[in-house]
């Protein structure tokens, strides 16, 4: 049975571990061969003071985490996820939608008011996300600068 709990910089090995096997792999093949550059990420987004980062388990295993921080907005207090992953070999199982479901009643419960994140088009969390009543903010437009 798939159990929710919050997790900390303490899980930080638990978290590089499903993060790296997840991203690596198609659609995605991020190169996160730079072990202390991987370190600082897991750091800035499970280690500050504002963090939000949450595992999901089957039984004892860690088989998905969402990772993120707490915003402050003027539309109330938000959950940004800046990564949210399934194990590969685990997506389709129903394991996502439980994983959503369960974030964001655990957000209620801290009294924050909606979750915002970003994900490409041409991936299957495209659809996972609109499936599970995500909608798209169509006035917003990202932006990068390489420098």
């Amino acid at each position: 049975m798939f159990e929710l709990k919050r997790l900390s910089i303490d899980d930080k090995e638990a978290i590089k571990d499903i993060f790296v096997s997840v991203f690596t792999r198609e659609p995605w093949n991020d190169d996160w061969s730079d072990k202390e550059q991987l370190d600082l990420y897991i750091n800035d987004l499970a280690g500050q003071n504002y963090s939000l980062t949450y595992g999901l388990y089957d039984g004892n295993d860690l088989i998905g985490i969402s990772m993120g921080y707490i915003k402050h907005w003027y539309t109330g207090t938000e959950y940004i996820i800046n990564e949210l992953c399934i194990l590969t070999d685990r997506q389709g199982t129903g394991a996502g939608t439980f994983f959503l479901t369960e974030i964001e009643k655990a957000i209620k419960e801290l009294g924050l008011k909606q979750i915002f994140l970003l994900t490409d088009r041409d991936v299957p969390a495209y659809n996972f996300y609109k499936k599970n009543g995500y909608v798209e903010v169509s006035s917003l437009v990202p932006f990068a600068k390489y420098i």
